[in-house]
């Protein structure tokens, strides 16, 4: 693979640039705003896949992981600009606004990727103005930087009054739903203070709060559900002991077995075996 141009402004804002197809696996720690120049965008999340193409943008959730494989395309390279906002960055913006003029209704989107409407002239002017940002491969000042993170977060809030929910989750009344996020996230390898972190909480609260759930602790309960997700793949699929027990969060394929065993009282090996 060649890689052409990587350009990085403040870890907010960069572009992308290959001329062969680059698959990787990506986890998204902030919101994320992308922008296809050229070529072919496939992303597979939850079990779905959608393809971006030439002209369309989409909005990624933050901690997600997700599939992506981008692909050259009718001889053009892929090409894309890629926005990162910061839970500062919004704290921030978030501060500016009008308290009375917030949506009272909008909905926390569950969804982890959200397509925006293809080649929208308000869109395609705003990314055409970051290219030439790039071109010039001269670094915009903070200010130039601020005043195109806060056109892209206006072309968002623009589209869908719901991602008020999704892009300020940190705020009531839009605080991330505690079990939807340990649902989506226990197979994932985050500290405590992470998972408090990414729900908008402090690490105090988010204990005060896990306990309104479940009696376990929040690392008992992550290993309980890790367990009961390695049961089902065992039973339903034919991947390897092994595979499962990486894929379920797992980092030391002993300790699985183990703990599996005290659990059900077979090892993970006898439990296929009697598949």
């Amino acid at each position: 693979m060649e890689e052409l141009k990587a350009l990085d402004f403040s870890n907010m804002l960069r572009e992308s640039y290959f001329t062969d197809d680059c698959p990787c696996a990506h986890h998204n720690c902030e919101h994320t705003l992308i922008y296809l120049c050229s070529g072919k965008l496939e992303i597979e999340q939850e079990g779905r896949r959608t393809v971006l193409h030439e002209g369309e943008c989409a909005f990624m959730r933050r901690d997600y992981r997700m599939r992506l494989q981008e692909r050259v395309q009718a001889g053009k390279p892929y090409r894309a600009v890629v926005w990162e906002f910061s839970r500062n960055f919004l704290r921030e913006f978030y501060q500016t606004l009008d308290s009375g003029a917030l949506p009272v209704h909008a909905e926390r989107n569950r969804d982890s990727l959200y397509l925006l409407p293809a080649n929208r002239p308000d869109i395609r002017s705003l990314f055409e103005s970051v290219l030439r940002l790039f071109e010039a491969e001269v670094k915009p000042s903070e200010e130039q930087l601020r005043r195109k993170m806060v056109e892209g977060l206006y072309v968002l809030l623009n589209t869908d009054k719901n991602l008020y929910a999704s892009l300020f989750d940190f705020t009531a009344p839009w605080k991330i739903d505690l079990m939807d996020f340990m649902e989506q996230n226990y197979m994932n390898d985050l500290s405590l203070e992470e998972m408090a972190s990414y729900t908008g909480r402090s690490l105090s609260t988010f204990k005060r709060d896990f306990q309104k759930y479940s009696e376990l602790t929040p690392q008992r309960w992550i290993t309980q559900r890790r367990l009961e997700a390695a049961c089902e793949l065992l039973r339903t699929s034919r991947q390897k002991v092994s595979e499962v027990c990486w894929k379920v969060g797992f980092k030391n394929l002993s300790h699985f077995s183990k703990i599996y065993k005290e659990r059900y009282g077979v090892s993970p090996t006898e439990m296929r075996a009697e598949r």
